[in-house]
């Protein structure tokens, strides 16, 4: 039985006690994507669930809290953000091998790739503002009314992501990225004054991490919250609009060098402007700096995987793919500096 297996017989029995109306006999079936958290698909006589966990192994501290995840996306049932009903959290990792939760499974579409080459130039536009609406309710949620004002510090966000996530690089390093090391300073002396706009910070703000609708263009689950905190509205909003910058030809395509008017995909200006008008607010100021920490805390991250590949215990095949592009979005973040 591989680290990835799950014993079903043993989960089956737990769930049937702490799951309502849930009944077996009941199958375990891996997702094949997902960098971090493994996940797979429950199939039982009651019903589709999804089970999300801790990956085996010896992991970076703060990293893979799937408990953030289970409370967030609880807290956010009652909001405009759209996200799947909360089944269940286990800690006890008695039961197969790592801490867990349980949600429903959503039926819908998830689009691996931001330029939807299968989708109509009208189906794009309507997909890219989808993604905007949810992005907009989510940073517009009342921290404070939903229960999560203590899910994270306020203030000093950046002071604090540029600390954290330079550690978590440190931990996770294989090799001197000089890009990287550029990037880290010219954060540090150029972090904007007064960062103290709070939100719920998404932190993995993307198009494959949403689940649309089988046949509308709309969203209805928002997924993949394990970086979530309370943060700056516009990690998320800089961390979503990298995708117009990185490559197509990358292991995650970007839209960069597609001629995207085109396409009906908004332009990243359009795209902000857009957000800024549901948000109503008149402009982003300092916003190469939102960007090159994008491309940092991305690159951080992937840092991290390239450290599981190596070590034998990332969660996807592709982890290797993904962590080799450490070095080349180091450098589109510098690039962006220069440009200004």
């Amino acid at each position: 039985m591989s680290a990835f297996e799950l014993d079903t017989s043993k989960l089956e029995g737990y769930l049937a006690e702490h799951i309502d109306g849930f009944k077996g006999p009941m199958t375990a079936e891996k997702f094949a994507g997902g960098q971090s958290n493994p996940t797979y698909l429950l199939s039982a006589e009651s019903g589709s669930y999804v089970l999300r966990r801790k990956p085996p192994g010896e992991l970076l501290k703060s990293a893979h809290a799937v408990d953030r995840e289970f409370r967030v996306m609880s807290a956010l049932a009652a909001t405009d953000v759209p996200v799947p009903k909360m089944r269940v959290l286990c800690e006890d990792d008695s039961i197969i091998g790592s801490m867990f939760y349980v949600m429903d499974f959503v039926e819908g579409r998830i689009f691996w790739n931001a330029a939807l080459p299968e989708q109509s130039n009208s189906e794009r536009s309507a997909i890219y503002d989808a993604m905007n609406q949810v992005l907009v309710a989510l940073h517009s949620v009342d921290v404070d009314a939903v229960g999560l004002s203590d899910y994270g510090k306020p203030g000093n966000y950046f002071e604090r992501q540029i600390s954290r996530w330079t550690k978590q690089y440190r931990a996770s390093e294989t090799e001197k990225i000089p890009a990287m090391e550029k990037l880290i300073q010219w954060l540090e002396e150029n972090r904007p004054e007064g960062d103290g706009l709070v939100c719920i910070n998404h932190g993995d703000f993307r198009l494959d991490n949403m689940m649309f609708h089988p046949s509308e263009n709309r969203v209805v689950a928002l997924l993949d919250w394990e970086l979530s905190t309370l943060g700056h509205p516009y990690a998320d909003l800089a961390y979503q609009c990298m995708q117009w910058r990185i490559p197509t030809d990358a292991a995650i395509p970007g839209l960069g060098g597609l001629d995207r008017e085109a396409l009906g995909i908004p332009s990243e200006a359009d795209y902000v402007a857009r957000y800024c008008e549901r948000r109503g607010i008149a402009e982003i100021p300092h916003w190469t700096f939102y960007i090159a920490f994008a491309f940092f805390r991305l690159s951080a991250i992937l840092q991290g995987i390239q450290k599981r590949a190596l070590d034998g215990n990332a969660s996807s095949d592709k982890a290797t793919a993904y962590g080799a592009l450490a070095r080349p979005l180091a450098e589109l973040g510098l690039q962006t500096i220069e440009k200004g």
